[in-house]
């Protein structure tokens, strides 16, 4: 995509040349991008469904993510949806809304991230929408996916045991990371060489061991800025056949594992020894004076899979708690008992 501005370039040739970068075919999809409409032939599974959107200034900064994180990250969110049903992603439809003066460069650094993500998660982009804004960028997708059996938020049971599928607590650490050195760092997905890297052009070089924090290593942050920056879907094929219920961790364990509990009338007792946090979260948090247990319970986009399954299945996921009847507690490493209630992001309410 050449070097301009999307007033220069046009719609109809930027959507010409998204049609020509995303051209992989399958059998299912009988019309794709170009019509008013993409076709498609149902599978014989049920149908699954589910939206995201991702706003400038509510859910992004672009003083702390790169367009090409912003495509990769977008995908992953709603990607995440369709695992926490136990279902596989399918199509994607992709909605963006950028200012006139928008660099075309920006726009094909993000659909590269697009493009990576969908190969990651064998998905094809079939269709969406461009518009111009005044304000900032707004994107949204649209992904369509099956599955035989879903699983809801509403199964689980008392005495069933609660898993997460990896450490939590690490993206929330990774903004706040961000927040301090005040600028972007153009990781993209795959083990790629500083040599690669340079020969992309819409990817901005850096140096990864400059990391104006005395003290840390790049070895140490990078995690968490890939978990904060590209999120990757845990897909559950692997213990959905257990899952009494399911929801991905997306604004904080805490608020989703209420939300699960709320649903499915129960309560609910973890344990804080149990938490699986990296040790690269321990000593970042412990650097930047924060409580890692904190973030863990109510940091937000880890991505993980929260779920329930029966105390007699052997599971392989990390276990913190069980189903209770109706309490909600947390259990700390001399055994003492709190109450719990849905702390983690929400829309229109004040954070803190």
């Amino acid at each position: 995509m050449s070097d301009m501005k999307l007033s220069q370039l046009g719609e109809l040739a930027l959507l010409e040349q998204i049609r020509k970068s995303f051209c992989k075919k399958s059998k299912n999809i009988l019309v794709g991008i170009g019509d008013d409409a993409a076709v498609l032939k149902p599978l014989d599974k049920k149908l699954l469904l589910t939206t995201d959107m991702m706003v400038e200034g509510v859910h992004f900064d672009l003083g702390f993510i790169t367009p090409y994180q912003l495509g990769f990250k977008l995908t992953s969110v709603n990607v995440s949806d369709i695992y926490a049903m136990g279902g596989k992603p399918f199509y994607l439809l992709l909605n963006i809304a950028v200012n006139k003066d928008t660099n075309t460069k920006f726009i094909a650094s993000l659909l590269d991230g697009v493009k990576d993500a969908i190969i990651l998660y064998d998905t094809i982009l079939i269709g969406g929408d461009i518009s111009a804004t005044n304000t900032g960028i707004a994107l949204s997708a649209t992904l369509a996916g099956y599955t035989k059996k879903h699983i809801k938020r509403s199964g689980a049971n008392t005495g069933d045991k609660i898993y997460v599928t990896g450490f939590l607590g690490d993206s929330a650490c990774g903004l706040e990371l961000l927040k301090k050195i005040k600028r972007p760092f153009p990781l993209e997905h795959g083990a790629k060489s500083m040599e690669q890297r340079a020969e992309n052009k819409n990817s901005v070089p850096y140096a990864p061991c400059s990391i104006p924090l005395e003290g840390l290593s790049w070895n140490m942050v990078e995690p968490l800025l890939k978990r904060q920056l590209l999120p990757e879907a845990r897909n559950p094929k692997k213990f959905a056949q257990y899952a009494t219920s399911m929801i991905d961790v997306s604004d904080g364990l805490l608020i989703d594992l209420s939300r699960l509990c709320s649903e499915s009338k129960v309560g609910a007792r973890i344990y804080i020894e149990n938490f699986p946090l990296s040790p690269a979260l321990k000593k970042t948090a412990a650097y930047l004076g924060l409580s890692p247990i904190k973030l863990a319970l109510s940091g937000g986009e880890d991505y993980e899979m929260l779920f329930t399954a029966p105390a007699t299945k052997k599971v392989k996921a990390i276990h913190i708690g069980e189903i209770t009847e109706s309490e909600r507690v947390i259990v700390d490493s001399s055994g003492r008992e709190r109450p719990f209630s849905a702390k983690g992001y929400q829309h229109f309410r004040n954070q803190k």
